[in-house]
């Protein structure tokens, strides 16, 4: 079993070895897939532990950010661990989901902002972590990659998240060639918000996500929420519905505090209430 701390609290992830894991500094959660001699691949245990770590986050009224990477240099998340007897692919046709499929679908409710650090490889599966991310920073030497068709799938399941961040066209191309591409050409589709040195990657990552921090807890988790709900939404049914969450949203204890702060020309502090 892993063990991890969040302020000074023990929790437990359920699994076998630390393949998973979770660590608090601050206000800010990094979940780790720490499987660096396998291209941190996935598995059922791994994708287990990610939602388990992301669970423990959410219920933890400290954590205001989560990070998700991988260990090493080499590999962020290589996508499905391919060797034999790893189950990746040994569905349960009796059952109407998939584990990966249940992960997405975790993460799209998710209200706590969610940070993707890529330090390596990004291929298959792992764009489906990487998109499912509010945001990401990356190290120029990573290549990014849907190279499923190379092994007769395809990234269907990666498609449920990914198909409306990028271009449509730029999408297929991904799709239908397989082929990997820069981290540089990875910013230009919008897949990633920042692309700089490896050496560079810690410090462009506490840049970032003391921008988030020091915001209201309330109005990110609020504002996640919102923004999901109006997705499919035409714009008559979004804005009716966006005008009752900020009537809604004014009347929380961060918002009151927000605007006092401001009319007393001080920092806010904020309570995430």
């Amino acid at each position: 079993m892993a063990v991890g701390r969040i302020h000074e609290r023990e929790f437990v992830l359920n699994q076998e070895s630390n393949i998973v894991l979770a660590a608090v500094q601050g206000h800010v959660c990094t979940i780790t897939i720490n499987r660096p001699e396998a291209r941190n691949a996935l598995h059922d245990g791994v994708i287990t532990g990610i939602g388990q770590a992301l669970a423990q986050a959410a219920a933890d009224p400290q954590v205001r950010a989560v990070v998700l990477t991988g260990a090493g240099n080499k590999a962020f998340c290589a996508g499905a661990d391919l060797k034999p007897g790893s189950g990746i692919f040994d569905f349960d046709y009796s059952q109407p989901t998939t584990a990966y499929a249940n992960l997405l679908r975790q993460v799209m409710a998710y209200t706590l902002p969610l940070v993707a650090r890529v330090n390596g490889a990004c291929m298959a599966g792992g764009m489906g972590l990487l998109t499912m991310c509010d945001l990401a920073v990356a190290a120029d030497h990573c290549r990014f990659g849907l190279p499923e068709v190379k092994i007769g799938l395809f990234p269907l399941q990666v498609a449920a998240v990914m198909q409306n961040m990028v271009q449509r066209r730029k999408f297929a191309e991904l799709c239908i060639t397989g082929e990997p591409i820069t981290a540089h050409e990875a910013l230009e589709m919008g897949l990633v918000n920042y692309v700089v040195k490896a050496e560079d990657l810690d410090t462009k990552m506490a840049w970032l996500l003391a921008r988030i921090v020091d915001k209201s807890p309330t109005a990110i988790r609020r504002g996640k929420y919102a923004l999901r709900a109006i997705e499919d939404m035409t714009f008559a049914q979004s804005i009716a519905h966006m005008e009752t969450e900020i009537a809604t949203l004014r009347l929380t204890a961060d918002a009151q505090e927000g605007l006092t702060a401001f009319v007393e020309k001080r920092a806010p502090s904020w309570t995430g209430r």
